[in-house]
């Protein structure tokens, strides 16, 4: 069973700059895409970024592009979300998510991901 755990959220200003990170336990990631989500209050859990098994292809939604940068350690079996200039609408709980064993490509839809972690929520006030 795969269990992950993300760390790193709370409270910024707006423009200011936080690090997610995802550590996973039970079984190494190197072999699954993993992404990251996020859910507003009300809302539907959004995608937000996506990176193959081996970190070569990434991918973002397009209310991210160019401010957040998805990236991976597999050694360390660990997922990260680089955020900057971070935006009021960026506030919402972000979730990781890991594709399951060899389904190494980018996936943007929810029902793709097998494993999920709590959520870490971040908030950003202007």
């Amino acid at each position: 069973q795969v269990r992950l755990v993300e760390s790193g959220g709370g409270s910024v200003q707006v423009g200011d700059s936080m690090r997610l990170s995802c550590a996973a336990s039970g079984r190494a990631l190197s072999y699954s895409a993993m992404g990251w989500f996020r859910q507003a209050p009300g809302k539907e859990r959004d995608f937000v970024a996506a990176i193959s098994s081996n970190g070569g292809t990434t991918t973002y939604a397009d209310s991210v592009k160019g401010r957040f940068t998805i990236s991976r350690d597999n050694a360390k079996n660990t997922l990260y979300l680089e955020m900057d200039s971070l935006k009021p609408e960026d506030t919402a709980v972000y979730y990781c998510a890991a594709r399951p064993r060899t389904f190494m490509l980018v996936a943007t839809m929810p029902a793709l991901y097998e494993n999920w972690g709590q959520g870490t929520q971040v908030t950003v006030s202007s």
